[in-house]
């Protein structure tokens, strides 16, 4: 049995998350399911022109790990362009580059996900108030892929 695959960074999650070709009714066209960590190793090489090594450092894996999950997201990525398959992107293994807070007042304020590894913020740093919570996502759960099926 392999390892499990290390958390890749991410810090963009798109706001649409699933693509239909035209002219498909939809739920009847097959689905391709890109990863989160797939939508990013795309948004930086093809989207910022970044070089793969630069790429491979902002999610924090290696050059021939982040060349494998690009290549993983330029074949679904064609495989439903070309075979008019629907696109979801949903599940992965990552975590955002940045978490987002907010206090019971209502502020809120990003922490770097290298600061949280020694620990949550304990208070709000505009009125000290230790009331705060960790602001996830709409739609999205920390990483969780969907298995093969599509069901638990």
């Amino acid at each position: 049995m392999g390892r499990l695959p290390n958390w890749r960074r991410v810090a963009f999650i798109p706001q649409i998350t699933y693509f239909t070709p035209v002219g498909v009714p939809p739920g009847s066209a097959q689905e391709i399911c890109l990863s989160i960590e797939e939508a990013e190793a795309i948004r930086l090489k093809d989207l910022e022109g970044l070089e793969q090594e630069q790429c491979a450092q902002s999610m924090r894996v290696s050059r021939a790990t982040f060349a494998r999950i690009l290549g993983s997201a330029r074949q679904k990525m064609a495989d439903a362009v070309l075979n008019g398959r629907a696109i979801r992107i949903e599940g992965g293994n990552f975590e955002m580059a940045l978490r987002r807070f907010r206090c019971l007042n209502g502020h809120e304020w990003d922490i770097p996900f290298e600061t949280l590894i020694a620990g949550p913020p304990q208070f709000c740093p505009t009125c000290n108030t230790p009331s705060i919570m960790s602001i996830q996502p709409p739609g999205f759960g920390w990483g969780r892929r969907r298995p093969r099926g599509g069901r638990w």
